[in-house]
């Protein structure tokens, strides 16, 4: 039987604010445990909460950004459930009426095609406290630092067909909430984690399969694997007779497998309802108009300002507008050395390459935006090759140099182009090679291309790599042809 994946997101992400939603305790991360946790953030008698205008601003911001409707009021609802780390026994959420209604992300699939992914809403919610396992004894540690902390939960439709386009989704929430600024993104950290929901029908069927929740999944790799392990499962229990169960699971990314935590709660488990403590939220249409004015150049239009204005390919101007960081390094290389395409080729290639190897982040480069622009502007003028680019490259991200110029000067790097100091150095190579002349001469014509690789070879290394390449190929070409 042929099956047919269908997956949903719910994707958490932490909101930006210095302070909690409802608390002006601190959201800082890193912090000792429970030494940011205030008496709202505890729950304790005769509180009440207050509510964040900026985590409103940046739900609001967000909903612009998917074009999702932005409903003029929005209520907070309890979620009731006890838990260790849940101080207050209720979550305070959004669930009849939130404050994003339904939107749409535009994803990028492997083969350069674009689909659309429904958003159905996304709602402001407060995070739990955090349960510490390890170094206990047998028992269990309490940290409620993140208690109270802003949460956005973005979910949407079962429109995802795969591992690699759910991926492809988050890559893109990932995407429009770090260019927005209202969430550092920090997948590693805690900012942005989702529940992925995977079920699997008959292709050709209409209604869905039961679903399986799996829970705070924390890396875009992590999505992939937890859902080729689920589907994988799924199949398997179906194709045996089986049947799948609605539940609650956990990704364990040492065994690359998904368990069983719980039955999978229904909404009227958590006895929803609306918050006494908080007056519903009234947006109107001025507030709503003076975000949207303010709203940052996007991933997509960014995407299409590099290929419609700076000439890059649609590879290269997906890739450089992935991140915000990526973004603004590479435009910043191409206002200083004024060619767009150079600049899209070093930060791909050189630079992109050697953070691989020490597996940096963009925004920890040794080597600044600045100085690789200076660098490439040299490589454009002429003043050095590519061959000495690349070894100012690597004195730049040693820490060897301020700028391009310094370490051209100090290493002597400097491009020749002098022609008569590089023909001297042509006549002494073809002087002290007879046999090699007498090979490229008695050649055919249309194989001397290639013998003209040793005499290149001599005055590069007669040179040090200063001299110009281009003229070294045109002179050479020019004194050994006279020969024949």
């Amino acid at each position: 039987m042929q099956w047919e994946t269908v997956i949903g997101l719910e994707v958490h992400v932490q909101l930006a604010t210095r302070s909690k939603i409802f608390s002006g305790a601190s959201t800082a991360f890193g912090a000792e445990p429970n030494t940011q946790a205030c008496a709202v953030d505890l729950g304790l008698p005769g509180v009440l909460p207050v509510l964040n205008e900026a985590a409103v601003a940046m739900a609001v911001k967000f909903g612009l950004a998917i074009h999702a409707e932005i409903p003029e009021v929005s209520v907070f609802d309890r979620k009731n459930y006890f838990y260790p780390d849940l101080p207050k026994g209720y979550q305070t959420s959004q669930m009849y009426q939130p404050i994003v209604g339904a939107g749409e992300v535009e994803i990028t699939l492997e083969d350069g095609t674009t689909k659309p992914i429904r958003v159905h809403h996304a709602h402001l919610e407060e995070d739990a406290g955090k349960s510490l396992h390890e170094d206990f004894h047998g028992m269990t540690g309490v940290d409620l630092n993140r208690a109270g902390t802003p949460l956005l939960e973005i979910v949407s439709e079962p429109d995802m067909r795969s591992a690699k386009e759910a991926a492809a989704y988050l890559k893109a929430i990932h995407s429009i909430v770090t260019y927005l600024g209202i969430s550092d993104g920090n997948m590693a950290e805690g900012s942005m984690r989702c529940d992925v929901n995977v079920s699997v029908r008959p292709k050709g069927q209409e209604a869905f399969g039961t679903r399986a929740e799996i829970k705070n999944v924390n890396s875009f790799r992590f999505v992939e694997r937890a859902i080729a392990f689920e589907v994988e499962r799924q199949i398997e229990l179906l194709e045996d007779g089986g049947k799948v169960v609605q539940e609650t699971r956990l990704f364990d990314p040492e065994r690359d497998e998904t368990r069983s935590m719980r039955t999978k709660e229904e909404a009227n488990d958590y006895r929803y309802f609306p918050c006494p403590d908080l007056l519903p939220v009234v947006l109107d249409k001025a507030y709503i108009d003076h975000l949207r004015d303010n709203l940052p150049e996007l991933p997509a239009e960014k995407r299409a300002r590099f290929e419609n204005e700076l000439g890059l390919s649609a590879y290269d101007a997906s890739v450089l507008s992935a991140t915000r960081e990526m973004a603004d390094y590479f435009e910043e290389v191409k206002d200083v050395c004024l060619d767009a395409k150079q600049a899209a080729n070093w930060v791909q290639g050189e630079l992109a390459g050697a953070l691989n190897r020490e597996n940096l982040s963009i925004a920890n480069s040794p080597v600044s935006a600045r100085q690789l622009g200076e660098l490439v502007a040299r490589v454009i003028d002429d003043t050095i090759n590519g061959k000495a680019a690349k070894q100012v490259f690597q004195a730049l991200w040693n820490g060897q140099g301020a700028s391009a110029d310094d370490i051209i000067e100090a290493q002597g790097l400097k491009q020749v182009t002098d022609t008569g100091a590089i023909e001297a150095m042509i006549d002494q190579v073809i002087a002290d090679s007879p046999a090699q002349v007498a090979q490229y001469r008695d050649a055919e014509p249309d194989k001397r291309g290639k013998m003209i690789g040793y005499f290149v070879g001599q005055v590069m290394k007669a040179s040090r790599g200063t001299a110009n390449p281009q003229q070294v190929n045109e002179l050479l070409r020019q004194k050994l042809d006279a020969l024949c």
